[in-house]
């Protein structure tokens, strides 16, 4: 690999397992020094250990490359705070960051609790805008670096993920309020939506087409890294495999008018011929996936 993030310091949350380990890892060997956070908590946000984080410096280190490790929760603002101060107090600088960390409690809504919500949304969005939130104050100041966030395609909806995807969706719309509001200051924000073999993926009760592995998701992060990539901003980015695919931008598709205001009458003689509805390609799966089922075959993603 080229040396394309040489002299560069880079923060990747989660990055004891998985993608933020695999993005750690290729970062230094692209030239960056890195800080290394994971709180090192299971699957289900429970359990902390800070071991993970020093193997992977560890790791990064037998290398030959410069790393240090951080192992404080994203969930709190001291946390995210203390990861880029971490950065700078070791290196001199921050000009990336990565937020991998994530956990997962899936219960179908109408069972949903607020103790599977609130620690959900608190470790994707929240754990998103902590990091994002000390990072832009110093990438402000220096006029350069660039912001990643980690989405799903989960934020189009999830049958049993509400927690999940709804703190996805919120990352998408923070990756892309970053890239409008920091980008006078030459600072970047993008959002990978990776489709991999991890810890949350192998508990998916669906074959999923095309995944990859971790690794195959570290080079589109390295990439957005770099000083390549400084007219990238405000992108959502599927990794899946050898595949990279980019999401829309939100608009409206279509609109009526009438002076005044509507009546529900109105409304209901117009709509359906003129704005109607979009198919939600979730649903349409579903059905696809129940048929599946009930045929004996193992439904595809």
């Amino acid at each position: 690999m080229s040396r394309y993030l040489e002299g560069k310091t880079i923060a990747v949350t989660g990055a004891g397992r998985g993608i933020g380990r695999a993005v750690a890892l290729q970062c230094a060997e692209a030239g960056a020094n890195v800080v290394v956070n994971d709180y090192g908590v299971s699957i289900d946000g429970k359990e902390p250990t800070s071991e993970v984080a020093e193997e992977v410096v560890a790791e990064i280190k037998k290398a030959g490359g410069k790393a240090v490790a951080n192992a404080n929760s994203v969930a709190e603002m001291a946390g995210g705070a203390s990861i880029v101060k971490s950065a700078i107090d070791s290196f001199g600088r921050i000009d990336g960051v990565v937020c991998v960390a994530g956990i997962l409690r899936e219960r179908m809504l109408f069972n949903m609790g607020e103790e599977d919500w609130d620690p959900v949304i608190a470790t994707h969005l929240k754990g998103t805008f902590t990091v994002f939130r000390a990072a832009s104050a110093a990438m402000r100041e220096q006029k350069s670096g660039a912001l990643i966030g980690f989405t799903s395609g989960a934020f189009a909806g999830s049958v049993a993920q509400a927690n999940y995807a709804s703190a996805k969706g919120g990352i998408v719309s923070l990756v892309r309020s970053a890239a409008a509001g920091m980008h006078r200051y030459g600072v970047t924000a993008n959002c990978i939506a990776p489709v991999a073999r991890t810890r949350m993926s192998a508990n998916v009760p669906m074959e999923i087409g095309g995944i990859g592995d971790a690794e195959d998701v570290a080079p589109m992060v390295v990439f957005l890294l770099s000083d390549k990539a400084r007219q990238i901003t405000g992108q959502v980015y599927t990794v899946s495999g050898g595949k990279i695919a980019v999401w829309n931008q939100p608009v409206e598709a279509r609109a009526m008018f009438k002076d005044g205001r509507w009546t529900p009458e109105e409304i209901e003689a117009r709509l359906p011929g003129t704005v109607g509805v979009e198919r939600m390609g979730l649903i349409d799966r579903l059905e696809a996936m129940r048929q599946a089922a009930a045929k004996g075959d193992k439904p595809n993603a």
